[in-house]
């Protein structure tokens, strides 16, 4: 099983430095997959994908799937690729350094907003400065986790993502804080090339049996508790 997945993210997906390993919530979701598939957890080949190569590589078939906190919208679902049922509900959030005086998209006037290009994070808090009419600069990245050292480093004056990733952010600099408000639903889903029903429904069955026998909840507690 060829699965797309990124390796940059603390908790979801991210190449563990002692062993090499990689390790998440993602990640043991795609092992099951596979466990379902071939009655083996580590038949499995990962490819680590940056965020903004997620849709095109289901598109063109260079992975079966991608399991990498692709947020499930009508848009991505009309036009680019099928998606499993949702695995996990996220939000988006902001991630800011104490002190900043940003309490909400209103603070944001006249500061630097970090976001991972070609996220729906993007498209939400361009919408979402519009509608307040206030002047903010969008710090596009290719990677996640360049928005956390262009904020340790002062380039940024916030991180707009989803809450998930911002929880991994946190771990790793304790001093940044997670605003209580959520921007935008997230919910995930397994990203899947069109035309593929019938695996789909498979990846559905897996999904739901590992909400009914507790692997999910083990999941969750394991890495997000």
């Amino acid at each position: 099983l060829v699965v797309g997945v990124d390796q940059t993210t603390l908790l979801f997906g991210y190449r563990d430095p002692t062993t090499g390993e990689l390790q998440g919530f993602d990640i043991d979701v795609a092992h099951e997959v596979a466990r379902a598939i071939f009655g083996n957890p580590d038949a499995i080949e990962f490819h680590a994908l940056p965020s903004k190569a997620r849709i095109d590589a289901v598109k063109a078939g260079t992975v079966d799937m991608v399991v990498s906190q692709v947020s499930l919208t009508c848009s991505r679902a009309k036009k680019d690729v099928d998606f499993s049922s949702v695995y996990y509900d996220a939000h988006q959030a902001l991630l800011v350094k104490p002190g900043s005086g940003i309490k909400g998209v209103s603070d944001l006037d006249g500061k630097t907003v970090c976001v991972t290009a070609n996220s729906t994070s993007e498209s939400n808090i361009k919408k979402l400065i519009d509608d307040a009419d206030i002047n903010a600069t969008i710090d596009e990245v290719a990677s996640r986790a360049d928005c956390l050292l262009d904020l340790q480093e002062g380039k940024a004056d916030a991180i707009t993502s989803d809450d998930t990733i911002l929880a991994g952010f946190h771990l790793q600099d304790p001093l940044t804080q997670i605003l209580d408000q959520p921007l935008h639903d997230e919910p995930y889903g397994i990203a899947i090339r069109k035309n593929k029903q019938d695996f789909v429904r498979f990846v559905n069955g897996v999904l739901e049996q590992m909400r009914s026998d507790g692997r999910w909840q083990a999941l969750d507690e394991a890495w997000l508790s």
